[in-house]
């Protein structure tokens, strides 16, 4: 069974920044690609981030060059760094682990971007 624990999740200005970590087992760290997704309201749950085991990253069109994938191998940690967050940003952001035709999910944290 695979457990995921996100954190960080709030309220922000639009403009602001947020980071979301997620941590899983050591096991899971170690071999599973990591991502987070998002659903907004009466919406599909589309990729925001994914990152692979050996660190190739991708994004979504829409965070590319504002939001940043990282993972802290030693922590077991999978991270989301949201820059300059825009209102259309505002979802529940879940952290996801795959391999192969498997694939998991945390329980959510909600990012909502708004004055």
């Amino acid at each position: 069974q695979v457990h995921l624990v996100e954190s960080g999740g709030g309220l922000v200005q639009p403009g602001g920044s947020l980071r979301l970590s997620c941590t899983a087992s050591e096991t899971i760290f170690r071999i599973y690609a990591m991502g987070w997704y998002r659903q907004a309201p009466g919406k599909e749950r589309q990729l925001v981030a994914r990152m692979t085991t050996t660190g190739f990253a991708n994004y979504a069109d829409s965070v590319k060059g504002r939001f940043t994938i990282s993972r802290d191998n030693a922590k077991n940690t999978l991270y989301l760094q949201m820059d300059s967050l825009k209102p259309e940003d505002t979802a529940v952001y879940y952290c996801s682990a795959d391999r192969g035709s498997f694939a998991s999910w945390g329980q959510g944290t909600q990012v909502t971007v708004s004055s």
